[in-house]
């Protein structure tokens, strides 16, 4: 470096120095640890990579107030017989993808899930079990790399993606909506209302109800399906990770919980239902 290439030790009376900062960059609050934390932030359970805190609520039976967003967010997809998770279990703030740690991140424990029913499930009588033990220890011999599995088709339907779980502390989570402000109450949602969200991934976006009282088959794993009926389909407004967020009207009315959606579309659960269904309010 040449001489007058260095900065000189004082600019017009002020003295200067140098400091190494590596390379700046703006830091996103909704995927990094808050405490206290607020819905639209990163959250999740401790097997899952990220979802979305979607609201505040309150237990109808004790008063409690319990984080709400999905099952697929706070129970990981269970129907709450195939160990995927139990009541009791860490929920990290934020996500495992966004650096949150099972030992120290957990902002609550999951308390209450409704199951998420698949298409097809393995059915657990003797009968399907010895039938598929039969026919796979036949084909090891000439097909090691498959293996048969016995489905049944599953005639239950969900309603609902939503679960709620109790905080480790009460004063360490706040109602406000991060970027949208307090929940103003409940309304139905009706055909070509406008709505928004907060969520983890795509912040504060945008849309209106394309139509309502759709059932839908929704991809749960690369593998499986479900089956959801009475649903609220929506423009485009999210992406992986804004799962849970709270669906609002222009006036801050919730109307829904968002569960899934594509490059199309977004779904959302009924409000009603998912608050019947918990036993919950706003």
């Amino acid at each position: 470096m040449r001489r007058e290439q260095l900065i000189p030790k004082r600019v017009d009376g002020i003295t200067t120095d140098v400091f190494e900062v590596g390379d700046l960059r703006l830091f996103n609050g909704r995927t990094s640890l808050q405490r206290p934390a607020q819905p639209g932030i990163s959250i999740g359970h401790y097997k899952i990579s990220a979802g979305t805190f979607g609201a505040v609520v309150k237990d109808r039976s004790s008063g409690d107030l319990l984080i709400l967003s999905n099952n697929h967010v706070l129970a990981n997809l269970t129907d709450g017989s195939d160990g995927r998770a139990e009541i009791g279990d860490p929920i990290i703030q934020p996500g495992i993808f966004d650096g949150g740690e099972k030992d120290t991140g957990a902002i609550a424990h999951l308390m209450r899930f409704v199951p998420l029913y698949r298409e097809t499930y393995s059915p657990q009588c003797f009968i399907a079990r010895y039938f598929e033990k039969c026919v796979n220890t036949c084909i090891r011999y000439y097909k090691p790399h498959y293996r048969i599995q016995v489905l049944r088709n599953n005639d239950k339907v969900n309603l609902v993606d939503c679960a709620v779980a109790r905080p480790v502390d009460p004063s360490q989570i706040l109602p406000d909506i991060y970027e949208i402000g307090p929940i103003a109450g409940v309304k139905e949602p009706y055909l070509a209302m406008p709505i928004k969200k907060s969520g983890r991934s795509t912040g504060v976006t945008k849309s209106i109800i394309l139509a309502t009282d759709v059932t839908v088959k929704v991809f749960m794993t690369s593998r499986e399906y479900g089956v959801f009926a009475d649903q609220i389909i929506a423009g485009p407004m999210s992406m992986p990770g804004d799962s849970g967020s709270l669906i609002l009207s222009e006036d801050n009315c919730a109307v829904g919980l968002l569960f899934a959606g594509s490059e199309q579309a977004t779904i959302f659960n009924r409000l009603d239902n998912v608050l019947e269904a918990l036993n919950i309010s706003l």
